[in-house]
C-alpha cells in the first residue's frame, strides 16, 4: 500500500513528489554494516511505516557471527524488524541457476508477508522486486553519496574505518581482521 507525501529535498533545493509505503523490505550480508547500509536503512525507515531487514549467514565472506551483524542493525535502528537468515543460500552470481535458489529462499523466507517496496542498491533489487511483486526503491547505486563496500572495508578496514560505527568497529577488532573479498 502506498500513500502520497511531500518530502522537501535539501539537495535538490524543491518540494518533490515521494511515495510512503505501508512495509519495506532489505537484506544483506552486512559484513561489515557501514555508513553506506546505514544510508540505505535509514532512507528506508523514512519512506515506510514498517521496515524488515533480513541478515543473510554470510561464513564464507566473514568470521563474523549472524547474531553479531544483526545486533548491531538492532541496536542501531531498533525501530526496524531485523530476521536472521542462517539458511539463507551464500552462493552468488546472476545465472538462472543461482537467481532460481535465491528466488525460492526469498519467497519461501517471506512467505505470508506482503512487501511494498524492496530497498537496495545494488543490480539484483530489480530481480527481488520483481519475485516480491513490489516495487523497487534504489538507493545510491553508484556510491556517490556514501563511497564504500564492504568487500573494500574487508580488503582495507584501516583505510576505511572512518564508514563503520563504534560498534561495528569494536566488533571487528574483537573478531578479527575480515579479509575475504569476494
Amino acid at each position: 500500500m502506498r500513500l502520497g507525501r511531500l518530502l522537501d529535498h535539501k539537495r535538490a533545493g524543491g518540494i518533490e513528489w515521494s511515495t510512503m509505503y505501508k512495509t519495506g523490505l532489505t537484506v544483506g550480508k552486512f559484513a561489515p554494516l557501514h555508513r553506506g547500509h546505514q544510508h540505505l536503512i535509514e532512507t528506508a525507515l523514512a519512506e515506510t511505516e514498517h521496515l524488515i531487514v533480513v541478515v543473510y549467514q554470510a561464513k564464507s565472506v566473514t568470521p563474523i557471527p549472524l547474531e553479531v551483524r544483526a545486533g548491531w542493525i538492532r541496536t542501531l535502528y531498533p525501530q526496524a524488524e531485523v530476521l536472521e537468515a542462517p539458511d539463507a543460500p551464500e552462493i552468488s552470481g546472476n545465472s538462472p541457476e543461482i537467481r532460481k535458489i535465491h528466488e525460492e529462499f526469498l519467497r519461501s523466507f517471506m512467505a505470508g508477508r506482503k512487501i511494498d517496496v524492496f530497498f537496495s542498491s545494488e543490480a539484483y533489487g530489480d530481480w527481488a522486486a520483481k519475485v516480491l511483486h513490489c516495487d523497487h526503491r534504489v538507493v545510491d547505486r553508484e556510491r556517490i553519496r556514501v563511497p564504500i563496500s564492504a568487500t573494500d572495508i574487508r580488503a582495507n578496514r584501516e583505510a576505511y574505518s572512518h564508514f563503520l560505527d563504534p560498534i561495528v568497529l569494536a566488533d571487528l577488532e574483537k573478531y578479527g581482521d575480515t579479509v575475504r573479498t569476494f
